[in-house]
């Protein structure tokens, strides 16, 4: 039998930079949202019936979910960690409704109970939807939030929006170790420059010189593919992603969360 595969180290993150990668891309969000009128407030989104003003009040409610979960009696235990939020959370933890709300003192409120978190333990338990989890795990997943949803603004208005790096990074890598937890193995490397390199899918494992399974991307297109905003074939033809040897296929194991 095959030994068994070891399941990656959890990465660490700082959590003092994660509390800042949050607030800069929460501020690229409402610098957009700012200078929008009530017909591009209106646009479809690729979300479904979610329009851009929804979608805003997704993203402010999704970092509000942090002071809201703060407020409530810290759970028992521990459940989750970050990887496996994003392996098992419900995509809608922010929850729906705000939508009527004017997005700019929706974001500012939001920005000001977030600021004022600073002093909260990074070990405090949140007693998350998906499970009990630590906060500094839960501040990681936000950065997913952002970064996925700030792409998905731009697609609707079809517009650059900036990213804050810290928050791209951190939602990169924390994308990638969910593949590393999901397909545990060797067999294939993942590389997504400038943030993250991670190996995946069992079978012979690689260990010195140039690896013979190899998936590269960018971090934009590898948040799309870990989400389903795009598939495997789609960015192939578009020669986003490259995939060099017989078991570099890893579309089996996309998307991580829908």
């Amino acid at each position: 039998m095959p030994p068994a595969q070891r399941k990656p180290r959890p990465r660490s993150y700082d959590p003092a930079k994660v509390r800042a990668a949050v607030t800069a891309q929460l501020a690229h969000v409402r610098e957009t949202a700012a200078g929008l009128d009530e017909a591009q407030l209106a646009l479809p989104t690729r979300l479904g019936e979610c329009t851009v003003r929804e979608l805003i009040a997704h993203i402010a409610l999704g970092v509000g979910l942090v002071a809201r979960l703060i407020e409530e009696p810290a759970p028992p235990a521990r459940e989750i960690t970050a990887v496996e939020w994003v392996i098992t959370a419900a995509r809608a933890e922010a929850g729906a409704g705000a939508a009527d709300t004017a997005p700019i003192p929706l974001l500012d409120d939001v920005a000001d109970r977030f600021a004022a978190l600073a002093a909260t333990p990074p070990d405090r338990l949140l007693a998350a939807p998906s499970g009990a989890v630590r906060l500094d795990d839960f501040l990681v997943t936000r950065c997913v939030e952002l970064a996925v949803h700030t792409d998905d603004l731009a697609a609707a208005l079809g517009t650059g929006i900036p990213y804050d790096r810290q928050a791209l990074a951190n939602a990169t890598r924390l994308l990638a170790d969910a593949l590393a937890t999901k397909a545990p193995g060797g067999s294939v490397e993942v590389r997504i420059p400038p943030f993250a390199v991670v190996q995946c899918v069992a079978g012979p494992r690689h260990t010195r010189g140039t690896p013979p399974n190899v998936v590269e991307t960018d971090p934009l297109t590898w948040l799309r593919l870990a989400t389903g905003r795009t598939d495997w074939a789609t960015a192939l033809d578009a020669a986003v992603v490259s995939a060099s040897g017989e078991r570099a296929d890893i579309s089996a194991q996309l998307p991580l969360v829908e």
